[in-house]
């Protein structure tokens, strides 16, 4: 599968590495220019191109950038073919993006992005530490695995992006659709917190829309003051805390 990726930081890089691995053909992009990508290609199979050359021929192209900046990807996305799968992993934060007006007042964050690539996302990966991604993929069947949530409008399209999914170690939850995907927004009981299946199926079943923004200040604003290690072990256990547990 050819598969393009748009932005190469944390999640966007280490996707590279995996699908790569995994047999497939994928093109990795920043802002910064194709030289900036030399450390995380070299001794791979992964092609480091301009932004304006990653989406042609591709299957799936992943949109890895800050959640403010996803508007930029509408010109570069054009160039993908028609029936190509548009997967968005970014998540909203105000301390970083600037507030976002529509997001304030409840529009599902991918739906937003939607809005600004002006194509139908499907959002995963969004839902998981990076150092998670890095760390904590096993293969499938293994006792366990940790699962994320995805989300979209075109069933097709998801089973593409779970098969993608577990290629990178990791089990999967449908979600739903697109506006459904506020259940696995920052703050959530899904958002990070390594669960199995049947633990992020309860926890997204008790999502709260209300309690969610405000779970995602206190958690970034407890990470900011230096109350959380940031290891992947403190992280997960603190959202876990601070989100409240998955069938609460």
């Amino acid at each position: 599968m050819n598969i393009g990726i748009i932005g190469a930081g944390n999640i966007g890089a280490e996707l590279a590495r995996k699908l790569s691995a995994a047999g497939h053909s994928v093109k990795l992009a920043n802002s910064r220019g194709p030289e900036s990508l030399k450390d995380i290609v070299e001794g791979t199979t992964i092609s480091a191109v301009a932004r304006e050359d990653v989406a042609t021929d591709a299957d799936v192209v992943i949109l890895s950038m800050p959640f403010a900046r996803n508007g930029e990807a509408a010109s570069l996305v054009a160039h993908a073919p028609a029936g190509a799968i548009l997967v968005d992993t970014s998540n909203y934060y105000p301390m970083r993006d600037g507030r976002i007006d529509d997001v304030e007042s409840g529009k599902p964050e991918t739906v937003w992005a939607s809005e600004q690539v002006g194509r139908s996302l499907i959002k995963a990966w969004n839902a998981i530490l990076s150092q998670t991604l890095v760390e904590a993929g096993v293969a499938p069947g293994t006792s366990g695995r940790i699962a994320i949530p995805i989300a979209g409008d075109d069933l097709a399209a998801k089973r593409v992006v779970a098969e993608l999914v577990s290629a990178t170690g990791f089990d999967t939850v449908d979600a739903g659709e697109l506006v459904d995907s506020w259940r696995f927004q920052p703050g959530s009981p899904a958002y990070c917190t390594e669960l199995t299946i049947s633990e992020l199926e309860a926890a997204l079943s008790n999502a709260s829309k209300d309690r969610s923004p405000a779970n995602r200040d206190a958690i970034m604003q407890a990470i900011t003051d230096g109350e959380v290690p940031m290891t992947r072990a403190a992280m997960a256990a603190n959202n876990r805390l601070m989100s409240g547990p998955p069938g609460s």
